[in-house]
């Protein structure tokens, strides 16, 4: 066992060998040999922890063998005591110098020799704990230099006076410094410190840590220089090194290269607060600036002038040349106002095709009259993509800190609020926020609010304007229109709501509603014994659906009214988006055996070739043609040539808008069949149309 203590006896003497044997088997595991070649042999496979050896061996004496177990390379070189029965100097000199230890004297005094030999024993045992306690000692440093060296951490450690120690790899990178000549320097010397910013050197941790011993960390934004010139961004911290008695015996420094880490840093903080396609500042970096400006403009009491910026149509333009042309478009629009705007201003791009210049610090108001008027002509001039000129306007909402916006989010949303004012009066222009402004805007709000609700709980109100034979005055049938109902219950009028349906595309579904509604009280008419004529105004849009055919004979069959009980009312506009198209669909529309009528004929393109290779039923007069054609030849004349033009055609005639009797009799006489307006009856309610059907079926 390796544990176990070993004694090997080498003697010539049987009787002694036997002795101590036995002597000495209780204190260790003991050998014998009775030569001095077997001795060695012994010795190199045992290996003793004590030799007892006879000087005088018959082969070789003891002197030789204990000269070549010394020399022996074994794992441990046992403690020799030499048994002799001379008692000269000269024999004591000698095996002295030959390495041993202690002499055992013939013949035995076996007390006396246990004594001994236990002595040397425990010598022994003692020298295994301190063997094993330096072994631990020495693999734990070896450890924690293999972790030291292992740690994608710097370390640098110091005397008290600062003086290095021990530097590990990483550290000897980044300071350029090899360990041999780094040990023994100074801190200082090693590791120079200076502020990334402005270059000052910074005072190194480990110097104040010794100084005023206590943790320190190195100052925000440091950078080190290493040996060769090159530079890193370090975070790190010092701490004192104290022995057991915590007395002060050095310090250590950890670092670590923060120089990429601070690089995506800041590229993440770029990216967080720039547009990627323009590089300019997002939104979140010009709100920054403009509670910043703000703050200025309230110290320098001037004004904050922000210009909100929309390409006008872009949205066209992209869809029919594709994404990355639109991309494109927006660089160049981009590059053109930064070349407007000054080193104080700031240009931000805020939305797919809108931009910001905000101006800190005006004195007056003319100067964003002459920005606005330069980002207008800079837009003006043709963009030249892949060999093609495209043209582009711009509009431009402006607002002011502090004459009509208090804080930056009214600021943005007054801008906001005019530039729909620009673009609503034309385009390619520019407007000033004001209260009427935002009056219009709360006003279209609360009709957005009302629209979106109706069309959710499908409570939009449907009247109905009865049309007139004019010849026999009896009712031949209505015209459907839409009304909205506001918040406070008041109607809207369709002016005011129609145009925003058609813009944000709420228009399909107000119109299929308003079909639905009417094909209903159509269907309740014919059941009632009045199969009368609904007309329905369709929206250009609602129109061109790709499934608008299919649409109305679903909801024909669903309700399971004749179709030539339903009449679409279309515009000249409608009709003329596409020729083709709209010839298949009016063709469609008349094989289901739904009658077309031409709205609002003559204010519009007023085209005969449509009129002509066009399934049309009926024309419908314009009311501005019937109101003004008593007092205007002009008009009448236009009245007449209607007339004269549909009955060729073989088109039934109605006129819209009668308010007088002299216009229901002149119409009577240049026989227009039909007519409607406030001279018979107003828009009126489902219920109210039934009655008047009941009880005055027929004009007085």
């Amino acid at each position: 066992m390796e544990g176990t203590l070993k004694i090997l006896v080498i003697d010539d003497d049987p009787g002694a060998l036997a002795v101590l044997a036995s002597g000495l088997e209780d204190l260790a595991q003991v050998s014998t040999a009775e030569n001095g070649q077997e001795g060695l042999a012994l010795a190199a496979i045992s290996q003793p922890d004590i030799v007892l050896l006879d000087i005088e061996l018959p082969d070789i004496n003891g002197f030789d063998v204990c000269k070549r177990i010394k020399e022996q390379a074994y794992t441990k070189v046992p403690s020799v005591i030499f048994i002799t029965s001379h008692h000269d100097y000269e024999t004591e000199r000698k095996a002295l110098e030959m390495g041993g230890i202690d002499f055992i004297t013939k013949p035995f005094d076996l007390t006396l020799c246990r004594a001994r030999v236990n002595n040397h024993l425990q010598l022994k045992l003692q020298e295994r704990a301190v063997i094993s306690a330096r072994r631990q000692i020495e693999e734990e440093r070896q450890y924690l230099k293999v972790i030291l060296n292992s740690i994608a951490d710097a370390v640098i450690a110091t005397d008290e006076e600062g003086k290095i120690t021990f530097i590990n790899p990483v550290a000897q990178r980044l300071t350029g410094w090899h360990k041999d000549s780094a040990i023994g320097l100074p801190i200082g010397e090693v590791m120079v410190i200076s502020d990334a910013t402005t270059n000052q050197p910074l005072p190194n941790p480990v110097e104040i840590a010794l100084k005023e011993k206590r943790v320190v960390a190195m100052a925000l934004n440091a950078k080190i220089t290493n040996r060769l010139g090159r530079e890193y961004r370090v975070e790190d911290s010092a701490a004192p090194i104290r022995d057991k008695q915590q007395n002060l015996v050095g310090c250590v420094i950890v670092f670590q290269d923060v120089t990429e880490s601070i690089a995506l840093a800041t590229q993440m903080t770029h990216l967080a607060n720039h547009d990627q396609l323009t590089g300019l500042p997002n939104r979140m970096l010009l709100h920054d600036r403009v509670l910043q400006s703000i703050s200025r403009a309230q110290i320098s009491r001037k004004s904050v002038a922000l210009l909100l910026i929309d390409i006008d149509n872009f949205k066209y333009l992209n869809d029919a040349l594709g994404h990355s042309v639109g991309d494109i478009v927006i660089t160049q629009v981009a590059q053109r106002l930064e070349h407007l705007c000054d080193t104080e201003t700031t240009l931000a791009r805020v939305g797919g095709d809108e931009f910001v210049v905000m101006i800190p610090e005006i004195n007056s108001h003319n100067v964003t009259d002459i920005v606005a008027m330069d980002i207008i002509e800079a837009i003006q001039e043709p963009f030249s993509i892949s060999g093609e000129e495209h043209k582009l306007s711009v509009s431009v909402g402006i607002s002011f800190y502090p004459t009509d916006s208090s804080n930056a989010e009214e600021l943005m949303r007054h801008a906001d609020t005019a530039m729909y004012r620009a673009k609503t009066t034309g385009k390619n222009r520019y407007c000033y926020f004001s209260t009427n402004l935002q009056l219009e805007l709360n006003e279209r709000v609360s009709i957005e609010k009302s629209l979106r609700t109706a069309l959710e709980n499908e409570s939009l109100i449907v009247q109905y304007q009865p049309k007139y034979n004019l010849v026999s005055g009896t009712i031949t049938g209505a015209e459907a229109l839409v009304r909205l109902a506001g918040e406070d219950g008041s109607m809207i009028p369709p002016d005011k709501f129609i145009g925003f349906a058609e813009e944000s595309g709420l228009i399909h579904e107000l119109g299929r509603q308003v079909l639905q509604q009417s094909i209903q009280t159509a269907k309740k008419l014919e059941r009632q014994g009045h199969p009368l004529k609904i007309a329905v105004n369709i929206s250009a849009q609602q129109f061109h659906e790709s499934d608008i055919c299919n649409q109305l004979e679903d909801m024909l069959n669903e309700a399971a009214l004749p179709s030539h009980l339903l009449e679409l009312e279309v515009t000249e506009s409608a009709l003329m988006t596409d020729f083709e198209e709209t010839r298949d669909i009016l063709t469609q529309l008349s094989s289901l055996g739904i009658s077309i009528a031409l709205d609002d004929f003559g204010t519009g393109y007023s085209s005969l070739s449509y009129l002509r290779m066009f399934p049309l039923d009926i024309l419908k007069i314009d009311r501005s043609f019937v109101k003004d054609m008593l007092a205007d030849e002009q008009a009448k004349n236009i009245v007449d040539v209607i007339v004269h033009l549909a009955h060729s055609l073989g088109l039934k005639l109605v006129g819209e808008g009668i308010e007088t009797a002299e216009q229901w009799e002149t119409l009577k006489q240049i026989n227009c069949e039909e007519g409607q307006g406030y001279y018979f009856s107003k828009p009126i309610n489902e219920n109210d149309f039934f009655s008047l059907l009941a009880n005055e079926p027929q004009v007085v």
